[in-house]
């Protein structure tokens, strides 16, 4: 009995006793519109959570997460209320969801991930409920829920009944969120009836690292637009069903010993509900049915229900794609090199097909082992607390009106020296010339923290300068690793390049970035929100005020070596501190600007919206992988058009000349470019939503009905092109789907999707 004491006293120690740097630093986040006792960070001990297996902790957890009353039921998004909520290892039982609020990560301890275990009663829409229905309707719109995390968690569903209904994460959101390193364990019995994550709405987004032992269904996903990356299923009835879609990348998948891989057969072929869907680099093992499709080459829509794979491994797959009639593909044990179904511009088209394609050609700089690079968001699990230094160390505020340049650098350079990663605590860093990280920085933020130029050293448009600045010079040798921050400007700021990288590494590890945005207006702290910048239908007039950067991010010539996951440049359409999320009209020049000689560049689940000339252009670059990106028109245009705006094209930066380029064009023109791509080799998209919504704020031109007439053309590939390949190319609003060399190749009306129009693979020779 004394022996089952101690043990019992020594698990109570060491449960109380927090594994990883996070629960053991001190935390300083300040939130300074908040109030000064708003607790940024939370850890769910202190609020009474057990961890221990046998407490409900669902009434400490949720108090945790509601501590200073941040943005949950009712409220419309904020900026104000961040929330970092803390879970160390243990297992903490829940009977009812846990409801995270807006703009709230919850991070378990990465070093021994904590589970969440439901009991046998729960109740609940999800263990974990990301945008509950309070009423009929999602408590937040889903195509505005941005800014959150949910990583490191182990979701447990065993003690639920097999029949009885049950899901794991309920996760309908949009850009800049995102799952990571999740397992999701539920029954692996022929009644089940569980699914491990339910997605039915928004404007997504990113998932990597997930695992699905059991269930019914480990995944059942509708979203517009999504990249998932390493998803294991194990045993589940059916790996994934695709609900719906306009475009979805899946990268890395493992399915195994499972009924159905991916079932995209939703509405049958009469009414397919599936846009596209593309997977590479995949294995399937014990599988009967790879993927269900309800692609006939008679469906409706014409182009619905677009498949395209590559670099797919099965063993002991009976049949690889069954379709409505019967087997489309053939399984076995074998490697699917290159295969798909929908419309080819090879390089012209469209030409319906259902069959073998040939496989775009990879650099072997993009490469190891035959698959594309990746690599997970480093969260340091080996390292103590002491290899860890604050900002707030070296005298930064983060109230968004102290000039924190000073402090911010100090504590760059002493991290880099000492060899410490240096953690920004919450806040609002205002600075007032160019922050510079160094080679071999290692950089990480508590919740989105935000790095926030002002002043007029940025507000010169005929002088750029940049925010932050990664390598002295282009073509400096080094590496960093950068994750969850954000880059943004406060007040008019012109001349503002939020982000210039520099750097090349070389190598087999590339330089990182992960969840570092770039976010302009529209929220507390930028002075660029409904009071100073409402939008102005039928009114062309450039407000100064509302200039807010030059750039949003410049790759420069000598750069090379980076890897980006989960990056979204966003110049803000609404206030998201506004109740009512009224629009508003601010002018960010471009977007992302890639004029690497030497490239090298694995774009994972980016996305780059609303700037004027473009929101991504690559110039005289190589070597770019390109998984799901996704871009937005201005709303405002063509009020007004890109000749109308406060930027005007410079040489130097290779800027499209729209008044040359739209001679003879009729339409809206002038409007900004979702992807151009000029004189430039083996660039490989896999998966890109371009979108054009609006004309002047009005919605009415980007249907098929309106002739998808919001814009004139959406794409450009211009110069040589050598293996310049797109896979699952959708497009909304514009009539041109791509052009080349100022040519129509594909037109919005010969390739009708459920919403947008697609084209399953155009190579470009």
């Amino acid at each position: 009995m004394r022996f089952a004491k101690l043990l019992l006293a020594a698990a109570s120690l060491v449960s109380t006793v927090n594994a990883y740097w996070l629960g053991d630093i001190a935390h300083q986040g300040f939130a300074p519109f908040a109030g000064s006792n708003y607790p940024v960070f939370r850890n769910v001990r202190d609020y009474g959570a057990r961890g221990d297996g046998v407490t409900d902790d669902t009434a400490a957890i949720n108090a945790a997460i509601n501590a200073g009353n941040p943005c949950n039921q009712g409220c419309t998004s904020t900026t104000t209320t961040p929330g970092l909520v803390y879970f160390p290892a243990g297992t903490y039982l829940i009977s009812s969801s846990i409801k995270p609020a807006y703009f709230t990560q919850l991070i378990g301890d990465a070093s021994n991930p904590p589970t969440l275990k439901a009991t046998a009663n729960f109740a609940g829409f999800g263990l974990i409920d990301g945008n509950p229905y309070y009423t009929s309707n999602l408590n937040w719109k889903s195509v505005n829920v941005f800014f959150r995390q949910v990583r490191n968690f182990v979701i447990d569903t065993t003690a639920i009944p097999p029949a009885t209904a049950a899901t794991g994460i309920h996760w309908p959101t949009s850009q800049a969120t995102s799952l990571q390193n999740i397992v999701f364990n539920m029954p692996a019995t022929s009644d089940v009836v569980h699914v491990g994550l339910f997605i039915e709405e928004g404007s997504g987004g990113f998932i990597t690292d997930l695992t699905f032992n059991g269930g019914a269904t480990g995944a059942s996903m509708g979203n517009q637009q999504y990249t998932m990356r390493n998803l294991k299923f194990n045993n589940c009835k059916t790996a994934i069903i695709q609900i719906w879609d306009w475009g979805w990348t899946y990268v890395g998948l493992s399915i195994n010993n499972c009924q159905v891989g991916i079932d995209m057969s939703a509405g049958g072929s009469g009414a397919i509900t599936t846009g596209s869907v593309t997977l590479i680099d995949s294995t399937l093992t014990n599988v009967g049915v790879g993927i269900k499709t309800a692609w006939t080459g008679n469906s409706s829509p014409e182009t619905a229900g677009s498949l395209v794979l590559e670099n797919i491994v099965l063993n002991n797959v009976p049949v690889a794609v069954q379709g409505p009639s019967g087997t489309m593909l053939a399984g076995g044990t074998t490697t699917i090199a290159a295969w798909g179904n929908g419309h080819s511009y090879v390089p012209n088209g469209p030409r319906e097909f259902s069959g073998p394609i040939t496989p775009n050609p990879r650099p072997a700089s993009l490469v190891v082992n035959g698959r594309y690079y990746t690599r997970s968001k480093p969260q340091y699990e080996s390292l103590p607390a002491s290899s860890f230094v604050s900002v707030r160390s070296f005298g930064a505020r983060g109230d968004a009106a102290t000039d924190d340049t000073a402090a911010l650098q100090a504590a760059i350079d002493n991290s880099v020296a000492t060899n410490r990663v240096l953690f920004i605590d919450y806040g609002l860093y205002r600075v007032t010339s160019t922050i510079r990280i160094p080679p071999g920085a290692r950089i990480t933020g508590e919740s989105y923290p935000v790095i926030l130029s002002a002043g007029s050293f940025f507000n010169d448009i005929n002088n750029p300068q940049p925010v932050v600045k990664v390598g002295s010079t282009t073509g400096q040798a080094g590496t960093v690793e950068l994750s969850d921050f954000i880059v943004s400007t406060q007040n008019a700021q012109a001349g503002a390049v939020c982000i210039e990288y520099n750097l090349a590494t070389t190598g087999g590890t590339p330089s990182g970035m992960w969840d570092v945005h770039v976010r302009l207006g529209g929220f507390t702290g930028t002075q660029q929100q409904v009071g100073q910048c409402v939008k102005t239908p039928n009114d062309a007039t450039v407000k100064s005020g509302c200039i807010v950067a030059f750039m949003a991010m410049h790759v420069t010539s000598g750069a090379t070596g980076l890897y980006m996951e989960n990056v979204w440049l966003w110049a803000a359409d609404h206030d998201i501190d506004d109740q009512a999320n009224t629009q508003i009209t601010v002018y960010s020049g471009r977007g992302l600007y890639i004029e690497s000689t030497s490239g090298t560049f694995w774009l994972y689940g980016t996305g780059s919206e609303h700037h004027v000339m473009y929101q991504y252009q690559l110039v005289n670059t190589q070597n770019i992988f390109m998984g799901q990106i996704q871009t937005e028109t201005p709303y405002y245009m063509p009020n007004p058009t890109v000749l109308g705006s406060p930027f005007r094209a410079v040489s130097s930066l290779n800027d499209p000349d729209f008044s040359a380029s739209c001679s003879g064009v009729s339409g809206n023109c002038a409007a900004s470019w979702g992807l151009r791509v000029v004189n430039s080799r083996n660039v490989l998209v896999y998966g890109a939503g371009l979108y054009s919504f609006f004309t002047n704020y009005s919605t009415q031109c980007s249907t098929f009905t309106a002739g998808q007439s919001c814009q004139a053309r959406i794409v450009s590939i211009e110069g040589s092109a050598d293996n310049v390949n797109i896979y699952n190319l959708n497009t909304i609003g514009s009539q041109s789907m791509l052009n080349r060399n100022g040519a129509m190749v594909a037109w919005y009306n010969d390739n009708v999707n459920v919403f947008p129009s697609t084209v399953a693979v155009y190579k470009s020779s």
